[in-house]
């Protein structure tokens, strides 16, 4: 069984702010999204964030990019 996924704090916020700088979200990013999404304590401030990122990428706001850093 693999162990619990632990977030830094403030990661959220943080791709949140690059996204908006660089209208990217890397594959990285995207990895700690899922963490967040998959813990059960998520604040309900950080899920607003993921959402409002989400429609900024369905928008075309912010594009995916397939790479690491």
């Amino acid at each position: 069984m693999l162990p619990p996924v632990q977030l830094i704090p403030g990661s959220i916020s943080e791709i949140l702010v690059a996204a908006s700088e660089t209208g990217q979200i890397t594959t990285a990013d995207r990895y700690g999204l899922l963490a967040a999404v998959c813990e059960e304590s998520l604040p309900e401030e950080d899920a607003r964030a993921i959402n409002r990122l989400l429609r900024a990428i369905r928008k075309g706001k912010i594009k995916v990019v397939d790479r690491m850093f």
